[in-house]
C-alpha cells in the first residue's frame, strides 16, 4: 500500500508543492487507485501533476465527511475524472457551520458541487465493503471520555436553529495490510480512540496497526489546542493499549498537540505533510 499526500496544511521543504488548509490522500492499494478527500480547492490537482499522479485514473473517491476543506476540491476533480464515484455518508451534503465571534460560518460542501454532480455521489450506510480488504465504516463507539473536543464549535443547521453536529456524516476508510489494518479518518471528530474502537467492533478479530489523519485537537487559544494536555496523553496511551503501532497525523491536529502526542507515543508518531509518501 502506497499513500501520497497530495494536500495537507504543511509541506515538505524544497518539493515545489503548495499547501493549504485541507487534506487529500492518493492511495494505491492492491492494484486500485483511490482518492481520500480533495482539499479545499483545486490545488491538490496541481500537486498531483508535479508528483506524477494521474487523477483521471482514480477508480473511487472516499469523502471522509461533509466539510469544505475536504470536499471543495472535488469541483476540479470532476473536470479531470468523469467516472470515479464518490462514497459519502447520508447527510454529508448537509448545512454545516462553525460558531465564531459574530455568528456562524458555513463550512459544508459548497452546494453547486453536490447539485451539479449529484449522480457522482453514492450515499452508503453501515459497514460497507469497498473492495477485498477495504471497508468504509461509520463511528459506532461514542464514549464521551474520548469524543472530539470541538463539540461546542461545530453545528448543523436545523429547521429553526443551529444543532450541535453529531458527525453521522463522518466515516473511516480501513485498508488491510500485511501488518494489520490501516485506519484513515481525516479529522476524527468522533475521537480517534472511539474510531479505532469502532473499527475493532465492526471488524472483530482484526488488529489496527496504524492510524492516518487529523485528530481535531487544534485550538486558537494560547495553548494552541482545544483540549487539555491530559486529554492528549490519554489518547496516546489508549491508542498504544489498543495495539496501534504507528500514527501519521496533521491537518487539524495542530503543532502543540502533535508535540505532546510524540512525547507520549514515541518516534512512531509522525507528522503529515504535502508531498510525503507513506508505505504500509
Amino acid at each position: 500500500m502506497k499513500v501520497t499526500v497530495l494536500m495537507e496544511n504543511s509541506v515538505l521543504e524544497g518539493c515545489g508543492l503548495t499547501p493549504e488548509h485541507g487534506l487529500s490522500l492518493y492511495i494505491e492499494f492492491q492494484g486500485q487507485k483511490l482518492l481520500l478527500d480533495a482539499g479545499s480547492s483545486g490545488k491538490f490537482a496541481d500537486n498531483a501533476k508535479i508528483l506524477g499522479v494521474d487523477l483521471s485514473a482514480v477508480e473511487a473517491v472516499v469523502l471522509s465527511h461533509g466539510h469544505y476543506d475536504h470536499a471543495d476540491g472535488l469541483r476540479r476533480f470532476f473536470q479531470m475524472n468523469d467516472r470515479a464515484q464518490v462514497y459519502i455518508r447520508p447527510g454529508a451534503a448537509g448545512p454545516y457551520f462553525a460558531r465564531e465571534l459574530g455568528g456562524h460560518r458555513y463550512i459544508g460542501i459548497h452546494r453547486d458541487i453536490h447539485t451539479n454532480f449529484s449522480t457522482r455521489f453514492v450515499p452508503i450506510q453501515g459497514l460497507y465493503s469497498l473492495a477485498e480488504g477495504a471497508w468504509l465504516l461509520p463511528n459506532s463507539v461514542h464514549d464521551p471520555v474520548f469524543v472530539g473536543q470541538a463539540a461546542d464549535l461545530l453545528y448543523r443547521r436545523g429547521e429553526d436553529d443551529f444543532i450541535p453536529d453529531d458527525y453521522r456524516h463522518e466515516q473511516s476508510l480501513v485498508l488491510n495490510s500485511s501488518r494489520g489494518l490501516v485506519v484513515f479518518n481525516s479529522c476524527s471528530h468522533g475521537g480517534i480512540v472511539n474510531i479505532v474502537r469502532s473499527v475493532l467492533e465492526q471488524l472483530p478479530g482484526q488488529h489496527v496497526s496504524a492510524v492516518v489523519g487529523g485528530f481535531h485537537m487544534f485550538g486558537k487559544g494560547d495553548s494552541g489546542m482545544n483540549c487539555t494536555p491530559d486529554y492528549v496523553y490519554r489518547v496516546a496511551d489508549t491508542l498504544k493499549e489498543l495495539g496501534v503501532e504507528e500514527i501519521y497525523t496533521g491537518h487539524c491536529t495542530g503543532e502543540s498537540a502533535l508535540a505532546l502526542l510524540q512525547e507520549r507515543f514515541g518516534p512512531s508518531c509522525r507528522a503529515l505533510a504535502t508531498g510525503q509518501v507513506l508505505a504500509f
